[in-house]
């Protein structure tokens, strides 16, 4: 399994480098920490959530933008086959977003 990101400013056209990423899975009831990161220069984070820590259910990303109307963006997820690769890219511009499951 794996699991990447890759933020981009598109507001820039640039990556957006050193945004801090927090993976949480749900547990009953509550988020609890996975794994944490930031992005590279290349606006990427991969291979930052270790193999024992991942499996089917449900996870969100929390990305913290710092931006001042989104201070931080939520991808809520679901992994159904934890052996494949999840790709979650976010798009960020001053007023809006956007994320998809990418390759």
């Amino acid at each position: 399994m794996s699991l990447s990101t890759h933020v981009l400013d598109t507001a820039r056209g640039e990556p957006a480098v050193g945004v801090p990423v927090h993976l949480q899975r749900l547990a009953g009831e509550q988020w609890v920490p996975v794994a944490d990161g930031a992005t590279d220069h290349d606006g990427r984070l991969r291979d930052w959530v270790p193999a024992a820590d991942w499996s089917a259910g449900r996870y969100r990303l929390v990305f913290e933008t710092r931006g001042a109307f989104f201070p931080e963006v939520v991808v809520d997820f679901e992994v159904h086959e934890p052996d494949r690769h999840y790709h979650l890219p976010l798009l960020l511009s001053p007023f809006g977003y956007t994320t998809y499951r990418g390759t």
